[in-house]
């Protein structure tokens, strides 16, 4: 697997993209400032998510309990999976058992974290995709590269080639109403002859059994309504303890994402409608694994609003497909370890640590604290390259001697003006300041000596 850097470096070689990618993503992450302005009592609902999310984390096991009788009272059939393979082999069951052959799907970050889609494409089930950003990546082949906005990486030009390819619309359109006009008489089509429809969950509440999903396109609606038979995916952090606990998350919400009020379709799924099914599968996949993690428990926390990639530094001049995990940018920094700690080891490493994400966070996950973390659990892992582990003990040695540090900072400061730029990976991508006329142990060397007399 490509660490972190190399996958950026494939990203960069476009600068224009990587440059556009940048300013789009800032253009979202001030959107959110301007929505969150407008609500004065903004730190207080941020202060309230927190704490709820809290004490579903301390009795995640209670409220799940609790949210599967409720649901099973108003006959929702729920299932739980271990793991991503679990999931899958679920959702098979249940298409087969109603003989499906076509299934929509609205989006659902846990089902790419599952990889659903060639899974049930290998065992012969039609897969399309139904939010309009992630049925582009899928013409693609690809996965989404954010997780609230999928298709953010691509220019209009693109989607029209696309299109054009996929769908047929008129060579070189670019124009977005017509595109979109375009993708949504492709989408009725396969609404119309869906055997089945899955949907994600954004927040499932334990007092009544019943779950929301937020979405902007109305296609989770669509699809649930025109099909007999709903799947709702959903990982078991997603609980939440009673209803009137809705209101500060879907306030939090949209103003995070994307510097809405809220989601233009907020949709409450209770009871399978008559004649039809419902089926709920709550899924770890590695969620108590970090539950039992101290340090990284408050991860769980996250709604999946995407605002720490809008923010971040890194994630928005090297792209979501740089991080090779579901979900990428900060959060994801986070969540991957925990998965294989080896496969994403250089991704905590992919961070400024600026606390940008921890300031924008809507349920206050200090996430560049839990990134610092990472790195030293890496470290200690030995799960980083040897060249750095070499480099990083070196480093250790000379500033824990006080002569051998002021030695090589000398030598650095003599050195490094005659080195060529592109020597080092810094240097392709900057230039070096030139160095002060002294070092500031000589200017404070210097001073106190001019005090002493």
């Amino acid at each position: 697997m490509k660490s972190h850097a190399e996958g950026a470096t494939t990203f960069l070689t476009d600068r224009p993209r990587s440059k556009w990618h940048d300013d789009t993503l800032w253009f979202v992450r001030a959107k959110r400032d301007a929505a969150m302005h407008n609500v004065p009592e903004w730190e207080d609902l941020r202060t309230a998510g927190s704490a709820i999310k809290d004490d579903v984390l301390a009795n995640l096991d209670t409220y799940l309990l609790q949210f599967e009788r409720a649901a099973t009272a108003n006959g929702v059939k729920v299932l739980w999976a271990a793991d991503a393979d679990e999931h899958n082999r679920h959702v098979l069951n249940i298409l087969q058992a109603h003989k499906v052959r076509r299934l929509v799907k609205s989006k659902s970050i846990l089902t790419e974290e599952c990889h659903l889609n060639p899974y049930l494409e290998k065992n012969g089930i039609e897969v399309v995709d139904t939010d309009l950003g992630e049925r582009i990546v899928q013409f693609l082949g690809k996965p989404p590269s954010h997780i609230v906005m999928p298709a953010i990486h691509l220019k209009k030009k693109e989607i029209g080639d696309i299109f054009h390819e996929k769908i047929g619309t008129r060579a070189g359109e670019d124009d977005p109403q017509k595109l979109t006009e375009a993708a949504r008489g492709h989408l009725r089509e396969k609404f119309l002859l869906a055997d089945a429809a899955l949907t994600g969950v954004n927040f499932a509440i334990a007092e009544t059994g019943g779950f929301v999903v937020c979405t902007n396109e109305g296609n989770a609606d669509m699809g649930v309504h025109l099909a007999p038979v709903h799947v709702a995916s959903m990982g078991i952090e997603k609980i939440i303890p009673r209803a009137e606990h809705l209101a500060v998350f879907l306030r939090l919400l949209a103003r995070s994402a994307t510097g809405q009020s809220i989601t233009s379709y907020t949709s409450h799924f209770h009871r399978p409608a008559p004649g039809c099914h419902l089926y709920i599968i709550l899924v770890d996949n590695g969620r108590s694994r970090q539950l039992g993690r101290p340090d990284f428990r408050n991860s769980l926390k996250c709604i999946r609003c995407g605002a720490c990639m809008n923010t971040c530094p890194v994630y928005r001049r090297s792209g979501g497909y740089s991080y090779g995990f579901t979900v990428p940018g900060p959060i994801g920094s986070i969540l991957s370890p925990n998965l294989d700690l080896k496969a994403y080891s250089s991704l905590p490493f992919a961070s400024t640590l600026c606390g940008s994400c921890t300031d924008v966070c809507p349920v206050k996950i200090n996430i560049h604290e839990q990134l610092f973390k990472w790195r030293q659990v890496i470290s200690e892992a030995h799960a980083q390259p040897l060249s750095k582990r070499l480099m990083m003990k070196a480093a250790g040695r000379v500033f824990a001697k006080p002569g051998l540090f002021r030695l090589s900072a000398r030598l650095a400061r003599a050195l490094l003006p005659l080195l060529p730029e592109r020597i080092t990976i810094w240097g392709r991508s900057r230039e070096l300041p030139a160095n002060p006329g002294e070092t500031f142990r000589d200017w404070y060397i210097k001073k106190e000596k001019q005090n002493r007399e």
